[in-house]
């Protein structure tokens, strides 16, 4: 057996530069490189390995949890195909990279962290960053990724990554299984030295099938299809991902079932279609939430059910309503007592289409869902319509976002109250056209993601809307887009503090404590004083951005314009009328917990409204 003496670091890079994956008979080389922030704990390791071995990328950036985000971005617009590594010092350094690691586990996106580590010798010990556990002398501040991650290990002997490396890719690859990998490197088992075998940096190919469900169950489900007689399809991030998009648009087409969509699974269906009728749930339009609530099956694809699509349990009220699933995970495909179809979307929808061959929904109920699907946009378009002098209103901003972009252009958004909107209003053209992480629902998304975003895909126009909370707590990618030559366009629209949670405060009776960047009142003891005099457009410009600041529709128009011709990552700052915002429909309600007892009037009440709410929700079994 040949072998090469490589150091555990050297063995990594040369590992990953060796990794493809195959669908459809298309290769992809699967790690597009390395983002890092060095320090004692990998520079002389992993480090060292990326400067000897350029083949595989490095990318520097400022901050540990946003390169995980961008890394993410970046394997969620590559339909999960390609992802980037990222790799970090011990402590602090690793233990940043936790709330991306949650994120991308919870979106199910691959991603994979390389954290320095305490030293595995101990014999100096404690060393600088190390946590001592007196319980356990093994244990460090990295099996904190233990619960966030797919696949975790700890390296402490070079050839431990014989075993360890082909797991993790594993892991990485899978549809069913994806999400954060952490390999845990100590500093000194980084730099250390092993004879690895050749055949280890062989070129190797991930195959990713497109798994049928078993065939009785597809005939079960297409039986239960022709005898429902208001059907509704859920589409979710899964048709994205397998590239299902034209397969649901002939199957609907076809059978005439309509569409809602949840926050990944946006662009599923051209907003224009006949059969869509938007976002489903909490954020959902009229149309969605009216057929959902009547909804006698409903054809859950390549979603997870969370607490927004179904409204906390309240959307589906159908007395006899069933689930028909379509999904690769078998913990997702069981969800609501499903009839559980286990399989890829795309092949799965091109199955049932052939079964119901000449099965068609009811002239009445088609009619009907044309109708919401022309009266929301009739609404959409009022809600867009900006008013040409004074500030604009989030909606207005957005329908001029949108107006302005191109069917193929992509925008970016992840937290605060914009995510709601934009699931209700962005008026979608194609199915990578709309990116949200609202898994996580992360402040500080939204600009690495663009970022990743753009990477995958540079030919797009990247619009990142982000507002100043989660622009206050991570910009630093701008610098990043800046040193890489990746434009990005970035709407920061100020709301002057927590847009989002300020107005859940204020429907919980509590007034908006707390979520205004005020500056504390002396008289009073509140943060509820004079607005704190931060300049955010100048902060942009201090990180390197070209800053061009809009005041109405006009200079809004404009800035659109200039930053579409310019080359460079621009920033269009806005104040917005935060007071102007777009209404819940139907069964848009989110359970959150309210006080059960208060002394002021409005908590009672709103716990009353609660109550009645929560009488609504099911168990779907």
């Amino acid at each position: 057996m040949k072998t090469t003496r490589l150091t555990t670091a050297q063995a990594v890079i040369r590992f990953l530069d060796r990794q493809y994956v195959e669908r459809d008979g298309v290769t992809h080389k699967f790690i597009a490189g390395c983002f890092g922030i060095f320090g004692h704990g990998n520079v002389g390791g992993i480090g060292q390995a990326l400067f000897e071995y350029p083949a595989l990328r490095y990318y520097q950036s400022r901050n540990e949890q946003a390169m995980v985000h961008t890394a993410a971005a970046y394997s969620r617009a590559r339909n999960r195909l390609s992802t980037l590594a990222c790799t970090s010092s011990i402590g602090p350094g690793a233990t940043n990279m936790l709330t991306g690691a949650a994120a991308a586990t919870i979106n199910r996106v691959p991603v994979l962290l390389l954290p320095g580590d305490s030293f595995s010798s101990r014999h100096v010990d404690p060393v600088l960053q190390q946590l001592e556990y007196p319980l356990a002398p093994d244990v460090t501040v990295n099996d904190c990724f233990r619960p966030v991650s797919r696949f975790w290990d700890r390296i402490n002997r070079p050839e431990q990554l014989i075993a360890s490396l082909p797991q993790a890719l594993r892991v990485l690859t899978s549809p069913v299984e994806t999400g954060a990998v952490t390999l845990c490197l100590p500093q000194d088992v980084q730099a250390e030295a092993f004879d690895y075998p050749e055949e280890l940096f062989h070129r190797r190919i991930w195959f990713i099938p497109r798994v049928l469900p078993d065939a009785m169950l597809l005939d079960r489900a297409a039986t239960q299809i022709r005898n429902a007689k208001r059907p509704l399809i859920v589409a979710g991030g899964g048709v994205i991902y397998s590239e299902a998009s034209d397969a649901l648009r002939a199957f609907v087409h076809a059978t005439g079932i309509p569409v809602a969509e949840t926050f990944a699974g946006k662009g599923s269906l051209a907003y224009d279609d006949p059969h869509h009728l938007g976002a489903m749930g909490a954020t959902g339009t009229e149309g969605a939430n009216a057929v959902s609530a009547e909804a006698d099956l409903i054809i859950g694809i390549g979603t997870r059910y969370s607490d927004f699509t179904t409204a906390s349990k309240t959307a589906f009220q159908h007395p006899d309503v069933a689930f028909i699933n379509i999904n690769v995970a078998e913990f997702d495909v069981h969800k609501q007592s499903a009839l559980p179809l286990t399989g890829d979307a795309r092949a799965t929808l091109e199955a049932l289409t052939d079964r119901l061959a000449g099965y068609h929904v009811g002239s009445d109920y088609g009619d009907r869902v044309a109708a919401y699907g022309r009266s929301w946009d009739d609404k959409v378009t009022v809600a867009y319509t900006p008013e040409e002098e004074g500030r604009l209103s989030q909606a207005e901003i957005i329908g001029m976002v949108n107006t302005f972009s191109a069917p193929q252009d992509v925008v970016v958004c992840a937290a605060g109250s914009m995510p709601g909107d934009l699931h209700k209003l962005w008026r979608t053209r194609n199915p990578k056209g709309f990116h949200l992480e609202y898994g996580y629902s992360c402040m500080g998304y939204e600009i690495a993601g663009g970022l990743g975003v753009k990477m995958a895909d540079p030919g797009r126009e990247v619009y990142v809307m982000v507002g100043d909370g989660s622009y206050l707590m991570m910009s630093s990618e701008l610098v990043t887009s800046i040193q890489e030559d990746v434009k990005l366009t970035i709407i920061l629209i100020n709301n002057h503090g927590f847009a989002s949670i300020g107005g859940l405060s204020k429907s919980l009776g509590t007034e908006g404590f707390g979520t205004q960047y005020r500056a504390r009142d002396e008289g009073s003891g509140l943060l509820d004083g004079d607005v704190l005099p931060v300049d955010l457009a100048r902060n942009a410009e201090s990180l390197g951005a070209d800053v061009i600041r809009a005041h109405n529709a006009a200079s809004l128009r404009d800035a659109l314009q200039q930053a579409k011709t310019s080359s460079k990552t621009t920033v269009i700052y806005v104040e917005s009328v935060p007071e102007r915002k777009m209404a819940g429909y139907g069964h848009a309600w989110w359970e959150v917990p309210i006080a059960a007892v208060s002394e002021k009037s409005a908590v009672r009440e709103a716990y009353e409204e609660t109550q009645r709410q929560k009488a609504k929700q099911r168990h779907h079994l």
